[in-house]
């Protein structure tokens, strides 16, 4: 991919040097939906960079003075319709980095990759994301009941989450004057 800067931030393909930013916050995720990335390790870290780095669909999001990896987003395409998310370093939870790297993200696929649709899924209990999603401009299409389960309870039977899905169009992107993102491609 080529990568996205921001004010504060660059957008990159992952490096194999990123594992100890992996690590930091795959120990121990915050989101239910990305505990079937839980890393172990170094090692474990060590191979999900490297995994990561053969893929434009994740990006490192990383602060412009350091090259720290503070997390990640994602963009999935299918055709002209793109699934994003979002997963960060809660170290860096706060300072407007998650709304600064997706704001990015949604400004390249809307305006450079020419995208019509994104959406994203996020649990009715992770309430920064919903608000994040609105922020951003998104709005809340559904709510699946019972949608998925990332975990099982103490007697090994599936704990159900239910899921908001947010959308936004690029009409909708291009048309809300609150959209005026400092983003330079490079």
């Amino acid at each position: 991919m080529t990568p996205i800067e921001t004010e504060r931030l660059v957008l990159r393909n992952f490096r194999r040097e990123d594992a100890e930013g992996l690590l930091a916050y795959l120990a121990s995720p915050v989101a239910s939906c990305f505990l079937s990335l839980t890393l172990r390790d170094m090692d474990a870290a060590l191979a999900e960079a490297d995994r990561r780095a053969a893929d434009d669909a994740q990006i490192a999001v990383c602060l412009k003075d350091s090259d720290q990896l503070i997390g990640d987003v994602f963009a999935h395409p299918e055709g002209d319709t793109v699934s994003v998310g979002w997963n960060f370093n809660r170290a860096f939870s706060g300072q407007g980095y998650a709304f600064e790297a997706a704001h990015a993200l949604f400004a390249d696929l809307f305006e450079a990759q020419g995208m019509r649709r994104l959406y994203a899924y996020v649990e009715d209990h992770n309430v920064p994301s919903q608000k994040l999603c609105e922020r951003l401009g998104m709005r809340r299409e559904g709510l699946f009941l019972d949608y998925i389960s990332f975990q099982n309870d103490d007697a090994g039977q599936p704990v159900y989450e239910n899921t908001m899905q947010y959308a936004l169009l690029q009409r909708e992107w291009g048309a809300s004057s609150k959209r005026q993102a400092k983003c330079k491609f490079r």
